[in-house]
C-alpha cells in the first residue's frame, strides 16, 4: 500500500488491530485489520483471501506461567490484542480444563508473573522473549490451537463496512499482498532494522511463523474458533453461578 502499485489508493492509518476495530466502529475508518473476535461485536464485511494467520507455533503469542496450564487461576494479559485473550480462554478451558481470571495488564512478564499465575504477551514483546531461556512453562497458542483443533488459526482479518467492501477493493488487498510477498527481501531488512531483530529471525516469523494468505481451512479454524469464543463468553464467570 506504501511502495507497490496500490500506493495513493487509500487514505492509510497506521493502528494495532485493536484500535483498528475501534475506528470501524465510531465510523472513523472504513476498513481496518481487526481482531477475528470482534467479528462477534460488529456487522463486518470481510475482504476474502488475505489477513494474519498461522498453522502451527506462531512465536509472537505466549502464555507465561508459573504453574502448569491445567492449575492456572489468574492470568495477566496484554489486552492490545482482543483475539488472542479469546485464544486464551478457549485453550486453557478446552484443552486444559482451566478456567482462570484475566486481568489487563501492560506487556512486562516479570510484572505481570509478580501479580498472577500467567502472563499472556503478544507481538514484539512476545518475540524478544527466549522461551528456552525462562523457568517458567512457556505455551505457544497457535500450537495450542492447530494441536488441538487440527486446523489453522485466524488471528485477524481484513473487514469493513459492506458499502465499501467492492470486488475492486478486495482486488486492491490482494495484489497489496502479493507485492509485499514478492518483496519480502526489502520487508526484512526494513523491519530487522527498525525493530533491532536479526533478519533470519525476521524472515522465519514472516515466512513461517504467520500466514498473510487465506484459503478454506483457515475460514474454517477462523469459524470454529468464534463459535469456542462465543461459548466461552456466554459462560458464567469463574466464581459465578
Amino acid at each position: 500500500m506504501l511502495h507497490g502499485p496500490q500506493h495513493g489508493l487509500f487514505d492509510l492509518d497506521f493502528q494495532v488491530p485493536a484500535m483498528c476495530a475501534d475506528r470501524l466502529a465510531s465510523g472513523a475508518a472504513d476498513i481496518g485489520i481487526v481482531p477475528t473476535f470482534e467479528l462477534t461485536k460488529q456487522d463486518l464485511a470481510i475482504l476474502p483471501g488475505t489477513g494474519i494467520a498461522c498453522q502451527g507455533p506462531v512465536r509472537s503469542i505466549l502464555l507465561v506461567s508459573k504453574r502448569p496450564a491445567g492449575e492456572i487461576r489468574t492470568v495477566a494479559a496484554d489486552s492490545s490484542s482482543r483475539t488472542s485473550v479469546q485464544l486464551a480462554r478457549v485453550i486453557l478451558e478446552r484443552r486444559f480444563g482451566a478456567r482462570p481470571t484475566l486481568t489487563s495488564h501492560a506487556p512486562d512478564l516479570e510484572a505481570m508473573l509478580s501479580t498472577a499465575d500467567a502472563a499472556l504477551v503478544i507481538g514484539d514483546p512476545a518475540l524478544r522473549i527466549d522461551p528456552g531461556a525462562l523457568p517458567y512453562h512457556v505455551y505457544d497458542l497457535g500450537r495450542e490451537w492447530v494441536e488441538m483443533t487440527g486446523l489453522p488459526m485466524v488471528f485477524a482479518v481484513w473487514a469493513g463496512r459492506a458499502a465499501v467492501v467492492t470486488p475492486e477493493v478486495v482486488g486492491a488487498f490482494r495484489e497489496s499482498y502479493l507485492y509485499g510477498a514478492a518483496h519480502m527481501d526489502d520487508i526484512v531488512a526494513a523491519e530487522s532494522g527498525r525493530l533491532g531483530f536479526a533478519p533470519e529471525f525476521v524472515r522465519d516469523y514472516l515466512t513461517q511463523c504467520v500466514v498473510h494468505a487465506l484459503g478454506p481451512r483457515e475460514y474454517q479454524g477462523m469459524n470454529l474458533f468464534l463459535k469456542y469464543a462465543k461459548e466461552a463468553a456466554a459462560a458464567p464467570a469463574p466464581g459465578r453461578p
